[in-house]
């Protein structure tokens, strides 16, 4: 069954940070959660785990109202913080004790994640002594070490390299093959778009868009041309009505109004004996769609 948002709304000193949100996760996967700086995210995230109390609506997980006693869950928190001066094994130890691992539970995923994420020589070092990557995964092993059923990442990414970033990745991907429900909020789009089938967009505490995103790109014409050629294209496209978004070494991304001027581009080309090494219409970005829906 999952979890279940009905018609939430929450005030703070007259003013509204959230109003009449609805949305559900039903299956194992990740569900994006996206809006720009204030939009009520953060909020919305904390009700749901019943950190902070909704003022009107409905929060359940397995048709029960949200509780702590009803939801394992683990969390994420955009703002980062670890202790400092305390040994990164002490601090996970804590942590999957408050969540009520035994020890040598505790011990043994210590153990599994650390070798996973690649932090084993970091354990029983203080927090101070890892770069803001590491502390960020430790982090992230504090949010999934005690096996939640329902994960919350907001802005996973943030702070990482794209090595590091891959290792997070592939945990993510196992996690779902786990079958575990998570809620990913993030301003990286290509990440919403790489593991989200179903997203919803806040503007100001409102929803103004939410549903699959393949079904929402679908309705929107094509947008951009990628093309790759052997010389330089930029007389055929300044005499049509495309203009160039992006070229370097004969590599463009082209905005297009219609996919027909697209193709007459082609129809040139070829007719000018023009080597075409790449031609790829695409759909807007999900990062397009984010800009026209809350960008004013």
């Amino acid at each position: 069954m999952g979890l279940k948002l009905e018609n939430v709304s929450k005030t703070f000193i007259g003013k509204k940070a959230v109003q009449d949100i609805s949305f559900e996760v039903n299956k194992p996967g990740v569900f994006g959660l996206l809006g720009t700086n204030g939009a009520g995210k953060t909020t919305t995230i904390r009700m749901l785990l019943g950190i902070i109390k909704k003022d009107t609506g409905e929060i359940t997980w397995n048709g029960k109202p949200v509780e702590r006693k009803h939801v394992n869950f683990g969390y994420l928190p955009e703002e980062r913080g670890v202790y400092p001066k305390t040994k990164i094994h002490d601090q996970l130890m804590y942590f999957a004790e408050l969540k009520g691992m035994k020890k040598q539970e505790a011990e043994e995923a210590i153990s599994k994640w650390a070798k996973v994420l690649k932090v084993e020589e970091y354990i029983q070092m203080p927090a101070e002594k890892l770069s803001k990557g590491n502390q960020q995964k430790i982090q992230f092993m504090t949010s999934i070490l005690h096996n939640p059923e329902l994960i919350v990442l907001d802005e996973p990414f943030s702070g990482l390299d794209p090595v590091n970033s891959e290792i997070l990745k592939n945990v993510i991907i196992d996690l779902v093959k786990q079958g575990k429900y998570i809620i990913m909020s993030s301003h990286q789009m290509a990440s919403i778009e790489e593991f989200c089938s179903d997203i919803l967009i806040l503007n100001k505490g409102k929803t103004v868009l939410q549903g699959n995103l393949k079904e929402i790109k679908e309705k929107y014409p094509a947008n951009r041309l990628e093309l790759s050629t052997n010389v330089s294209i930029d007389e055929f496209i300044n005499n049509s009505n495309m203009t160039i978004e992006f070229s370097k070494n004969n590599d463009y991304s082209i905005n297009i109004n219609s996919e027909d001027d697209a193709h007459k581009l082609l129809q040139n080309l070829v007719k000018n004996n023009v080597e075409i090494n790449k031609f790829e219409i695409k759909k807007p970005t999900l990062n397009d769609i984010f800009i026209e829906k809350v960008g004013e």
